[in-house]
């Protein structure tokens, strides 16, 4: 499968042919439609979600909105919990203050050009007004890259790939007008024109912050797709702030409506598209121009999602992120090829989608008196790829743009790439049964179905759960030279050359084809413990939680058993090369050496000794230890309150919720509605 959609992907390259820029201002120029950033967060440091943002505010796209979904709690009580929270929730309206200024001199700029056209001034003597704003364009983004502090290669990143090359291709554009105004001449009028309305396309922008917590009526379910399907749902609709105690609720409120004094109105616009992206990311100047322009050709018209699997960041200061950046790298290259035969999965750290595809899709559900509705599923924690099944079964596709436009982090420490592989390895499973069902009716609406796009689509949905067991075999089995036969070298050969070359064509080293496979060999147990979830779920239908990727300058400490296999695979390997070299099966030796070996460099390079014994240790201590519990109550559930202290709009809206809490099993005595 890796080979078939390599080779894809190299045809896909071959025929890509990037749009010129003179089409993409012709095509933007008069555009009416327009297009909303939903950036869901959680607990995640001001200073990412910063760049994540500036990275998408300065897109070039003439009706862009950009709303930041805090999804921590809205009243944290320890202070430097709140103290986070207040820097994330001054994200938007700083951005927004501080593109206000190139705005205003980009939108002062086009009205004089277009006074002066009125006038009867030709485009000549119109040049040198749209060369001086093209020269103080690049300079305001240049003065601000210079007092942006670089700490890590993220922030170099971000630096020198998204605020300097918007410089430098500003200063392209520049380098042609100053040209031509040498030679004594000019573009046309129009194009002079395309030119400050590209500008003005630059720093216009909408930037916003919602808290879905904040209202009852919308889903608590802790996970990142209920934070998006939370504002989705909100769109194309003006709402009324409910107050009712402590408690918000919004109504629809319809033109016409009369609304109480000094009530909240929450007006959320529709859009003809959706670009999600994960806190972390960031993207290129022209990902939003580029990719609507693919959506909006008419060989597309069918595609729901589009996207550019993305890459990581280069200059990684520790191996294991270095090397799972390779990994991710990789995996550009192969959903271009999964494209190639319509196999292709939505990728859920960033892409653009068609909203009339998620109206397709919607399912609504009765929660707590509340309608909820769904768009992109949440019954598994990789709800990208379940929502990629969903849209073939409507009848839409997904495609992969053929350009490296968005790039994410990746955990720079074992603990935290857990947390992240166990997530990616939980759910492929309990999809594959949908899967099946949208084959059957696509059968029935007579859709060409092809062999390899079944293959490529099983292969990443169950492949990490044949792989881990068939080499939890191969470790383990006691075969002989009677079952090893040379040709099990020679045909896994292809796949080792090929993803060498792979990896030298994305900057790493040939070599990384060894380290992979240590890396793969410590994995073992993270990503079967994935499938072993999915597994349970399927027994058991209740949904796994989503765990955040932590993102923390330090360390983040691994499961004592998920550092503890690697070490037993180590020993395992050591006997087996004893146990074969005393029966002279040549090739089980070598086959035990190259385990044993990659796999103590995979835990020195990207565990560390040290660190593995303290993760161990820690371990076998959260096993022993146990918190005491708190001494129950003994006096009523709701003590006597007196009428002064006593929250009443809340108590009358939310009633005696002990029932409740009883049949979910809670006994927080606690909290208590109502009283202050």
């Amino acid at each position: 499968m890796y080979l078939t959609a390599r080779q894809a992907a190299l045809h896909r390259f071959a025929a890509h042919s990037r749009v010129p820029r003179g089409e993409l201002d012709r095509h933007f120029r008069s555009y009416d439609k327009s297009i909303t950033t939903l950036v869901p967060s959680y607990a995640e440091e001001p200073a990412v979600v910063r760049k994540t943002l500036w990275s998408v505010a300065l897109q070039e796209f003439n009706d862009l909105t950009v709303v930041l979904l805090v999804d921590d709690q809205p009243h944290p009580t320890d202070p430097e919990v709140r103290e986070q929270l207040a820097g994330t929730r001054r994200l938007a309206s700083d951005i927004q203050d501080s593109l206000a200024a190139p705005l205003k001199a980009a939108t002062t700029a086009l009205e004089a050009f277009e006074g002066l056209r009125s006038g009867g001034a030709t485009s000549t003597q119109l040049l040198p007004l749209v060369i001086d704003a093209y020269e103080a364009a690049p300079k305001w983004i240049e003065e601000m890259a210079a007092a942006e502090r670089v700490e890590d290669h993220v922030d170099e990143f971000f630096v020198d790939s998204v605020l300097m090359g918007l410089s430098r291709e500003l200063r392209l554009t520049l380098l042609g007008l100053t040209a031509a105004a040498a030679q004594d001449q000019a573009p046309d009028l129009e194009r002079l024109e395309e030119f400050l309305l590209r500008l003005q396309r630059i720093f216009c922008v909408n930037m916003k912050t919602f808290e879905r917590k904040r209202y009852a009526n919308l889903s608590k379910a802790v996970n990142k797709a209920m934070n998006l399907n939370a504002y989705i749902s909100l769109m194309g609709q003006k709402w009324l702030v409910d107050e009712r105690g402590a408690a918000q609720v919004l109504r629809p409120f319809l033109d016409g409506d009369t609304a109480p004094e000094g009530a909240e109105i929450l007006d959320v616009p529709d859009s003809e598209y959706l670009l999600t992206l994960d806190a972390d990311s960031l993207l290129l100047r022209d990902y939003c121009l580029r990719l609507v322009y693919y959506l909006e050709s008419e060989e597309n018209s069918r595609v729901a999602v589009t996207q550019t699997p993305y890459s990581s960041f280069r200059g990684a200061s520790t191996r294991i992120e270095r090397l799972a950046g390779a990994t991710t790298d990789i995996q550009h290259i192969l959903h271009q090829g999964m494209t190639y035969y319509n196999a292709t999965f939505w990728v859920g750290a960033n892409a653009i989608i068609r909203k009339q595809a998620l109206e397709d899709i919607r399912q609504t559900e009765t929660v707590g008196g509340y309608e909820i509705h769904t768009y992109i599923q949440d019954r598994t924690v990789i709800e990208d790829t379940e929502s990629s099944i969903d849209l073939g079964t409507h009848g839409w596709s997904l495609s992969n743009y053929p350009e490296r436009l968005s790039y994410s982090a990746t955990p720079p420490d074992f603990g935290s790439l857990v947390v992240q592989r166990r997530r990616w390895a939980n759910g492929g499973l309990l999809i594959l049964p949908k899967f099946w069902r949208q084959l059957s009716e696509r059968k029935h609406r007579r859709d060409r179905i092809g062999l390899r796009e079944v293959l490529l689509r099983v292969n990443y949905m169950a492949s990490i759960a044949w792989a881990s067991i068939g080499l939890v075999f191969l470790l383990a089995y006691p075969y002989d030279g009677r079952l090893l036969s040379p040709l099990i070298f020679a045909a896994a050969l292809p796949y080792f050359l090929a993803m060498g070359n792979d990896l030298r064509a994305c900057g790493h080293r040939f070599s990384d084809i060894f380290r992979i496979y240590g890396f793969n060999l410590i994995l073992l147990p993270v990503n079967m413990a994935g499938v072993l979830k999915s597994i349970e779920q399927a027994f058991t239908g209740e949904k796994i939680p989503f765990v955040r990727t932590p993102k923390v300058r330090d360390r983040t400490a691994s499961p004592g058993l998920y550092v503890f296999i690697p070490y037993a695979i180590v020993l395992f390997s050591l006997l087996t090369l004893w146990r074969d070299y005393q029966e002279k099966n040549w090739g089980n030796v070598a086959f035990a050496a190259l385990n044993a070996t990659l796999a103590v460099y995979a835990i020195r390079a990207y565990i560390g000794f040290k660190n593995s014994v303290v993760d161990m240790f820690l371990g076998v201590l959260n096993w022993l230890y146990i918190a005491p519990k708190a001494p129950k109550a003994v006096h009523a559930l709701y003590p006597v309150a007196t009428p002064g202290n006593t929250d009443w709009q809340t108590l009358l809206y939310q009633g005696d919720r002990r029932l409740d809490r009883d049949l979910r099993g809670g006994d927080d005595r606690r909290k208590r509605v109502g009283v202050k």
